[in-house]
């Protein structure tokens, strides 16, 4: 049976998602980012993630040759960011507050989480690439909510923590 792509993005789009921006400098040591749903844990010991990137994006040379990457989690508050970064845009960083840490990848200010990535492997994955990172260093903020993507819009959680009183 043949899948029809539009039909199977469709699809793919009813699972809510979080939002990151993932960074990166490129050979010629400029900032590059962009926003990225297609992110998981994938391991705790040690501790890796990976996100998977189309391998026509302009920037895949920072990811798949760099030496490393940021994911930035992005909070309900930072939907500008999220599309700023899933632009066309040039400078995607114009008037974005950032710092640096070990890898000297931007580290996003503002965000839910940071985590700071060593790249662990690179896979082929059909028209994507897994970009496998090995966790280098963390931070995070203890209040805030997620930003949300399902299907083809963003959203928002309606309820606060205590997370386990929500109905």
């Amino acid at each position: 049976m043949s899948i029809d792509k539009l039909t199977f993005r469709k699809v793919l789009g009813r699972f809510a998602t979080g939002i990151t921006v993932v960074t990166g400098k490129s050979k010629d040591n400029i900032a590059v980012g962009l926003t990225v749903n297609a992110f998981t844990s994938l391991s705790l010991a040690p501790p890796l993630v990976l996100f998977c990137l189309d391998k026509s994006t302009a920037s895949i040379h920072a990811f798949n040759k760099g030496d490393g990457f940021a994911l930035n989690m992005l909070d309900e508050d930072q939907q500008e960011l999220s599309v700023k970064f899933s632009s066309k845009i040039e400078d995607r960083f114009a008037g974005v507050e950032f710092d640096t840490w070990d890898t000297g990848v931007p580290i996003l200010s503002g965000c839910l989480a940071n985590l700071e990535c060593i790249i662990d492997a690179v896979h082929d994955g059909g028209d994507h690439l897994i970009i496998v990172g090995r966790v280098n260093r963390i931070a995070q903020v203890e209040e805030g909510k997620p930003l949300l993507y399902f299907d083809g819009a963003y959203g928002r959680i309606a309820c606060s923590p205590p997370w386990n009183t929500c109905r």
